[in-house]
């Protein structure tokens, strides 16, 4: 007997394009695969057969050939209006079989995907006449009320593993062929498509020139619907200094997913969504275990003459309910546990050498990008004097984009309504309480209690208001982030996690916090009132030894070290304490996993973490969301950095056609802390990013 194929089946209303489809992925299925293909349309009895056709269909098709048997089945004679002659189906290596009904509920239990394919209704009976002719038009109507009761008691695109939106340009069979990669049952098979997508070929350009960022994003991005600028926005420290701060600023990456292939994806509660194109693929499993399916291996080599980790891959931001994959509670949160986006193609900012990488991977598209590149980056760079970049010059005294409007001094132009806080005063100060009974009742050390400021976002263009952060809160790991309507304006100072492609491991955790004051004694005596506090100084120490521990999981044993301890670095709202630990990834180690086992980051949990994760899920009772998670890249040469999501606004969709915009804030809680000083904390870290919206923190 023939061992059992693997079958897909291509569904969807009548005209969506899926014959078309169908015929085309066999065709470049045979390749490499013994094929067979199955038209439901040759067995349905009739203009009224539809359940009767999907009934006989599965009887006598799928059954035998999901047992490896060969399928007899009886046609059906459109001319006679009676059954035809019989006919045969082979069991070959894949089975597609095609029309409405293929996916049925009666069928999907024999089947190894399901492909949905979606059109407009007007172009599917345009389509369908085109195909069918007159014949078909007296029974439009009649087959679509069969396919309307059919698919109300049936809910068939809802359990589609790939959901297609078929344009007909010719881009449908491509995207899902790719999509179909995604597929646990389908992956192994595909592995000759998959190897046929490994020799990829980067190509890079070198061009001397400072451009204004803003504009350059602007230009290239502006009209994306997924994009990202992880955005050094503090990079006059590049030019000026050799400090380890100046060494997280020197570059900046411009990316959307554009071109051959881009694609982007987003994980929910155990759900990952991968779109490539017109195509939508779904899959259930933890995000992490995706993520090492896709990154961690060295895919490219890196241009000669490049110094940054990054040579494109996924750019996006990892959420903190991802911690239910790293031994957390599972929280639901109305964001995304994961949103990222695959640049074939990239800007990189070397702020310190003042040079722009132009990288692509070799496609038909990539001569057209690199021009257009070239192009944007001369655009940006005119009457760019001296190549002074914007981060330079004195916050709200800075260059403008054109047609991006800044108020005076920083402020977006737009004021937000007021925000609400989740907790009042009288609530988090209680909540501090609780969490330093927890402590001495010996199930936590440090408890990292965090709370969630929300407005509705009204007019607010998040663009206008990143702008304004960066010219306000100049950090290295700023970032603009944009999938549909879910913006991220960070202007985060807080390495979470680097791996460079060697296996060099690198966490720069922040725990310590005052004020910047215009009066330069009283801002030396902040700086050095943190420096000496020994409070502070335990609650970094705490989190040190944490991610210590965190990183020697996939570390070489005896690499983990602490080559910074306690460091005051200032920025332009507030001086922070940051400290340094290093290790080497062990040979061979799965590095989203080594990602998975650092994450959250500790300085957004405390210690231990996962009894005080469970803690704050109690006391919170809310989701984070985007707020303490991770946002960064994934190299496709194996390396990574993110950094932790902190100073961030998130602007959301409600779900009723409205926006919401929110700003997470928090601290460490210790035994020693005061509720009343650790309340100001919090008044401290938001004031940057509230001050910018010309907003107060709500009491």
């Amino acid at each position: 007997m023939t061992p059992a194929p693997v079958i897909i089946a291509v569904d969807g209303r009548s005209g969506a394009g899926k014959t078309t489809l169908a015929v085309e992925l066999a065709a470049r299925l045979r390749e490499h695969h013994k094929v067979s293909l199955f038209h439901l349309e040759d067995i349905y009895p009739g203009w009224n057969g539809l359940a009767t056709g999907i009934e006989r269909y599965v009887d006598t098709v799928l059954v035998p050939l999901r047992d490896g048997q060969a399928a007899e089945w009886v046609s059906w004679d459109w001319e006679n209006h009676a059954d035809g002659r019989a006919q045969v189906t082979l069991p070959a290596e894949i089975v597609i079989v095609e029309g409405v009904g293929a996916a049925a509920e009666a069928a999907r239990p024999m089947l190894d995907a399901v492909v949905w394919v979606e059109s407009p209704g007007e172009d599917r009976r345009r389509r369908a006449l085109d195909r069918d002719g007159g014949t078909y038009e007296p029974f439009w109507d009649t087959w679509a009320a069969q396919e309307d009761a059919w698919l109300t008691a049936d809910p068939v695109a809802e359990a589609a593993d790939i959901r297609v939106q078929n344009s007909a340009d010719g881009s449908a069979p491509t995207d899902v062929l790719q999509a179909m990669t995604y597929l646990s049952p389908l992956a192994r098979l595909l592995s000759p498509e998959l190897s046929a997508r490994r020799g990829l070929q980067l190509r890079s350009e070198m061009i001397p020139a400072s451009p204004d960022a803003e504009a350059l994003f602007h230009q290239l991005y502006g009209s994306s619907d997924n994009a990202a600028w992880l955005d050094s926005s503090n990079a006059a420290t590049a030019i000026t200094g050799g400090t380890q701060a100046a060494s997280r600023s020197r570059f900046s990456i411009l990316a959307d997913d554009g071109g051959t292939f881009g694609q982007s994806v987003q994980h929910h509660s155990g759900t990952t969504l991968v779109t490539a194109g017109s195509a939508t693929v779904r899959t259930s499993g933890p995000f992490f275990r995706w993520l090492d399916t896709v990154w961690g291996r060295r895919a490219v080599r890196s241009p000669e003459g490049y110094d940054c980790q990054f040579t494109l891959g996924w750019l996006g931001y990892l959420g903190y309910e991802l911690k239910r994959e790293s031994g957390g509670n599972d929280v639901r949160s109305d964001t995304p546990d994961a949103a990222l986006l695959f640049a074939g193609r990239a800007v990189v900012l070397d702020h310190r050498e003042h040079t722009v990488w132009l990288l692509a991977l070799e496609a038909p598209d990539a001569d057209a990008w690199f021009s257009a590149a070239r192009t944007a980056v001369a655009a940006a760079s005119s009457g760019h004097g001296g190549g002074v970049h914007p981060a330079t010059v004195h916050p709200g005294h800075g260059r403008r984009a054109a047609g991006v409007p800044i108020a005076p001094g920083g402020q977006a132009a737009v004021v937000v309504s007021a925000f609400e806080c989740r907790d009042s005063a009288t609530d988090y100060k209680r909540k501090i309480g609780e969490a330093q009974h927890e402590i001495g009742e010996g199930n936590s050390y440090e408890i990292c209690l965090t709370t969630t400021l929300e407005a509705s976002a009204g007019e607010l263009d998040p663009w206008q208001a990143y702008l304004a952060l960066r010219r306000r809160n100049p950090a290295p790991f700023a970032s603009f982030l944009r999938f549909g309507g879910l913006a991220i304006a960070s202007t985060s100072p807080e390495r979470f996690l680097r791996i460079l492609s060697d296996g060099g491991m690198r966490a720069e955790p922040i725990k310590g916090t005052r004020r910047r004051s215009t009066d330069d004694g009283e801002d030396i005596r902040l700086r050095h009132e943190l420096e000496a506090s020994l409070k502070d100084r335990a609650e970094n120490i705490m989190i040190v030894d944490l991610l210590r521990n965190d990183l020697s999981h996939y570390a070489v044993p005896g690499s983990v070290t602490v080559s910074r301890l306690c460091a005051i670095e200032s920025y332009a709202t507030v001086h922070q304490m940051v400290s340094t630990i290093d290790a080497q990834l062990r040979p061979g180690a799965p590095r989203a996993e080594a990602v998975a086992a650092a994450f959250p980051a500790g300085s957004m949990t405390g210690a231990p973490k996962i009894s005080t994760m469970d803690i704050l899920d109690r006391l919170e009772a809310g989701p984070r969301g985007v707020y303490s998670g991770a946002v960064g890249y994934f190299s496709m040469n194996a390396a990574t950095d993110l950094a932790v999501v902190i100073r961030t606004l998130v602007v959301n969709p409600d779900g009723g056609g409205g926006r919401t915009l929110s700003l997470g804030v928090g601290g460490a809680i210790t035994a020693d802390s005061t509720p009343d000083d650790e309340y100001e904390e919090i008044r401290t870290k938001a004031f940057g990013v509230l001050s910018t919206l010309g907003a107060d923190f709500p009491y």
